[in-house]
């Protein structure tokens, strides 16, 4: 993994000497705009086009599936507001895992990382980029699927293309962002109005109380859990703005205006866009299509059905710019604090961008994607996913504890954790009952990580052999992507002394483990 801090500043003082002399830093190129962009760009993904009826078949009524989808917009933005709260009060890039690792020390955060950078981002990219080649090559495929070994190549070209982008400029990356999500809000908008028109005409059969609720099958306390987890996993990207607060022009207010504005505007979206689709097809009909979006376009647009396939492709290359931007982000910081090879805290001299981090999280996308077992892959690992937002959250509770007079912009009431701990243990605790096995298996998956921390972090002293391979690759790492590490008197600036009090307190957590940052002489 990476020497410890004594080792650190060995190989490559000179590098970091040049890139603090050259206020090299990461950018703060991130307006509100595009922090809305990022947000409802990363939770909006093909998921809203193509199957809300993991919704709809758990909670066994269209009633009660737009309460769940009311209700978990509501949890997610107050899990959100809780999220804000922490990036102000530790604002550094990272989001989770910054947070995770500074308040319940090193080996809980990096169990964070491990399993973000081993499963969930890769995994999450490349079905992303397999669903975005789907529908593009559909339409010359009308009679029969495309070839896997096209789809494969149209989604590794989306990848390169994605990463050459977020490589060469932040402000462009972010400008992809900010067009594809106007695109997809324009499709769903689309949808929504035409499911207006729908209601207009008077077809509103299923949105009649005495029809909504009416079950296809008994209801189960067991079944509703489950259309929450489904839920909760299509509002997943919610805390991905928190992975780029350095990168934030002025995150005190546009961190919490962006996640004001992003969060209730999805929930409308989503709640609009499934009493749409009701407003054209039967429970059953939506059941019964793998494209509900393809389907309502088919039956209410003629002609012009052509533009949902559209939608959904446009809507699923921002969702893979987005997943690529943000996962970087998680990458470099998690080198920066020790936890991942020290070439990956590293950024571009000229560009200011995180090359090596970017094209890691491209090549380990890349490698998923040939796989044959990454959805499985998914399933093992979303339990996990979502038991550290609990973690996260529950944290924040603790720093209070631990350090009440720590400078917080944003403070807010100790009642949202608590209510947003109380609908996660409900979540989590029937995921356990209802798939022991494939949580166990999750569970698993992140302590296989515990030896790698041991090995690669909190074991310092390591054979000087070793030391000077990983300084030999580091160095020629760094000729070929051209890049320094981040300049210590911008990090400082951008952290306040707020925040260096706060991680004085916080510091206790992991005495005796890597606490000096990558860009520390």
């Amino acid at each position: 993994m990476t020497e410890g801090p004594r080792q650190r500043g060995t190989a490559l003082a000179a590098p970091e000497r040049a890139a603090s002399g050259s206020g090299v830093a990461l950018k703060k190129d991130i307006g509100l705009m595009s922090a809305c962009g990022i947000i409802v760009g990363n939770i909006i993904g093909s998921g809203i086009f193509v199957s809300p009826k993991g919704v709809l078949e758990n909670a066994s009524s269209v009633g009660m599936a737009l309460v769940v989808w009311i209700v978990t917009g509501i949890i997610t933005a107050v899990g959100a507001l809780c999220y804000a709260e922490l990036g102000v009060t530790i604002p550094r890039s990272g989001g989770d895992y910054s947070y995770v690792k500074d308040i319940f020390g090193g080996l809980a955060g990096f169990l964070r990382l491990w399993i973000a950078v081993l499963v969930i981002y890769p995994t999450n990219q490349a079905v992303i980029a397999l669903t975005f080649a789907n529908y593009v090559l559909q339409p010359l495929f009308p009679t029969c699927l495309p070839p896997k070994s096209g789809l494969h190549l149209l989604a590794a070209v989306c990848l390169l293309l994605l990463t050459w982008v977020n490589c060469y400029s932040v402000r462009w990356a972010t400008r992809v962002q900010d067009v594809f999500t106007t695109g997809k809000l324009l499709a769903l908008g689309l949808i929504i109005i035409m499911g207006l028109v729908q209601i207009c005409k008077g077809e509103y059969y299923w949105l009649e109380p005495a029809h909504a609720f009416q079950s296809f099958q008994n209801y189960d306390v067991g079944l509703i859990a489950l259309a929450f987890l489904q839920g909760s996993f299509a509002y997943g990207g919610w805390n991905f703005l928190n992975y780029v607060t350095e990168e934030l022009v002025d995150p005190y207010r546009n961190l919490p205006r962006a996640i004001f504005i992003s969060i209730p505007l999805v929930t409308f979206v989503y709640v609009f866009a499934n009493i749409a689709y009701v407003t054209a097809m039967s429970p059953q009909e939506l059941l019964a299509s793998n494209a509900v979006a393809v389907t309502f376009g088919e039956k209410l647009l003629g002609v012009m059905s052509w533009i949902m396939p559209i939608s959904v492709a446009l809507s699923t290359f921002g969702g893979v710019n987005g997943s690529l931007f943000t996962s970087s982000r998680l990458f470099f910081a998690g080198a920066r604090e020790g936890h991942l090879p020290r070439l990956l805290a590293m950024i571009h001299v000229e560009r200011c961008t995180p090359i090596p981090a970017l094209l890691i999280t491209c090549v380990s996308t890349l490698l998923m994607l040939c796989t044959s077992d990454m959805y499985t892959l998914i399933n093992y690992v979303g339990f996990i996913n979502y038991l550290f937002y609990g973690v996260t959250v529950a944290g924040q509770i603790v720093l209070r504890i631990k350090a009440p007079d720590m400078p917080r912009p944003i403070k807010v009431s100790l009642a949202w954790p608590v209510t947003y701990l109380l609908f996660w243990a409900f979540l989590l605790i029937f995921s356990l009952y209802s798939e022991p096995v494939v949580c166990g298996i999750g569970l698993a998956i992140m302590l296989s990580g515990v030896p790698i921390y041991l090995l690669g972090v909190y074991w310092e002293n390591k054979p000087w052999r070793f030391n000077a391979f990983v300084d030999k690759w580091t160095r020629a790492g760094q000729k070929i992507c051209m890049v320094v590490y981040p300049a210590e008197e911008c990090k400082k600036q951008e952290d306040g002394e707020g925040t260096a009090q706060g991680k004085t307190l916080l510091s206790k957590n992991t005495k005796g483990e890597k606490e000096g940052t990558a860009a520390e002489p």
